[in-house]
């Protein structure tokens, strides 16, 4: 049977490579967004794509994530119902981080999202034991779609219950960027997402206008 047009766009289509550059899981799931909210660029536009990040993330192996994609096959709404559960999860942790930065009160109902979906990510969490001693393992059957988040929720919960890792959470400060991050640096020094893209912008910004305004007004464009 010939594939359809959808199947071989995908199949064509190079896999997305997300940014890990957060700090924290919880914050790198939170940035598949970019952009402002007010024009968003998503990056999660298929549940194939979740997949990718929770791969890329190194919460599900190439066993686990080719599983769900068999999975997600056979059950097509419901792969459709976990994608978007995701993203009004991702939404709702954007709301209730930016809400800790500026230290704004919690709307109760991004609070109930939350803990909803952290009740059902904690009751897959298992103790093993190694030679070691003991460790946390995530259980469950291994077909449920969501498990890329399971990690990602914990990470939320560790944050927030932190106020060290709450009082290091920061938005970047270009206005076309609503990334956040765990600012790491020893003086709490960083403003951007990363230097590379957003601070270079910025940097290149403040030299224009610094020379444009030394600069002989008839030697400037138009003049």
């Amino acid at each position: 049977m010939a594939k359809n047009e959808a199947d071989v766009e995908r199949a064509e289509k190079p896999e997305y490579g997300f940014d890990f550059s957060a700090g924290r899981l919880c914050l790198d799931f939170v940035n598949t967004a970019g952009g402002t909210r007010a024009k968003p660029r998503e990056h999660l536009h298929s549940y194939p794509d979740l997949l990718a990040w929770g791969r890329q993330a190194g919460v599900l192996s190439d066993q686990d994530a080719q599983r769900l994609a068999r999975v997600a096959r056979r059950q097509p709404d419901e792969a459709a119902q976990t994608l978007a559960g995701a993203v009004q999860l991702r939404e709702t942790m954007f709301r209730i981080f930016t809400a800790a930065t500026d230290c704004k009160r919690q709307h109760p109902e991004d609070m109930q999202v939350l803990n909803a979906a952290l009740a059902r990510a904690l009751a897959q969490v298992r103790l093993e034991t190694t030679a070691e001693g003991c460790v946390r393992v995530w259980a469950g059957d291994g077909d449920q779609l969501d498990r890329m988040l399971w990690p990602a929720l914990r990470s939320a919960m560790d944050v927030l219950t932190s106020a060290e890792e709450r009082s290091r959470i920061h938005k970047c400060e270009s206005p076309t960027c609503d990334w956040l991050f765990l600012d790491a640096s020893r003086n709490h020094s960083r403003r951007w997402c990363d230097m590379k893209s957003c601070g270079n912008r910025a940097k290149a910004r403040r030299y224009y206008e610094r020379h444009r305004e030394h600069a002989d007004p008839q030697e400037q464009p138009g003049r």
